[in-house]
């Protein structure tokens, strides 16, 4: 059990406050702009090019899970068929990744969600979740569920609660900086400082 107080983070490490939401009843679906995307379901997806997208993604938050798997362990959770991995499109161009995790009975993990940077703030997010929202409870769940941190865009939390999402749980993440191990370029996510060992 962790006491209370302050407590030291190792050199080259990262740490965040992660909080845990979920619903147990589809939220109503939030108003949206009429957007030029597509969303598109892609089915045993490429490692590599899941990666890529990944990347543009999560990169500025310091995404790494996907990043620091095993890569057989990688394909074989994108090949699964309770793993529905989609692209968002606008146009030709790749904008934004969802994967949602039935793997669970009865549950439906958010496990990905994001945006490249130019396409957030104009809608597109609210997009997405409407029809993540829709698509999960689609499947005939009873609990769909989520996680976001304080690594995470500064308004992350606050969306997932405003579409729906109650949290329930937190806990405190500490993990070895990404940065440091060439997963991603050292001058990424300059808002979390990298603290060499």
């Amino acid at each position: 059990m962790l006491e209370d107080g302050v407590h030291a983070v190792p050199a080259g490490h990262t740490a965040s406050v992660v909080t845990h939401l979920e619903m147990s009843g589809q939220a109503a679906q939030r108003p949206e702009a009429d957007l030029p995307l597509d969303l598109v379901r892609v089915t045993a997806p490429d490692p590599d090019w899941y990666l890529d997208l990944f990347r543009k993604v999560g990169a500025p938050w310091l995404w790494f899970g996907r990043l620091v798997m095993d890569r057989g362990e990688l394909r074989a959770i994108l090949s699964d068929e309770r793993v529905h991995v989609y692209v968002v499109r606008d146009g030709t161009e790749e904008v934004g990744l969802l994967e949602l995790d039935f793997r669970q009975h009865d549950d439906c993990e958010l496990a990905y969600f994001g945006l490249v940077p130019q396409a957030v703030g104009g809608g597109a997010g609210r997009w997405l979740m409407n029809r993540a929202i829709r698509l999960a409870w689609a499947e005939g769940i009873a609990r769909f569920h989520v996680h976001t941190c304080t690594l995470d865009h500064p308004a992350a939390l606050e969306f997932y609660r405003r579409s729906g999402f109650t949290p329930y749980a937190r806990e405190i993440e500490i993990a070895p900086d990404p940065r440091l191990s060439g997963l991603l370029p050292e001058d990424t996510a300059p808002q979390v400082p990298l603290i060499r060992p």
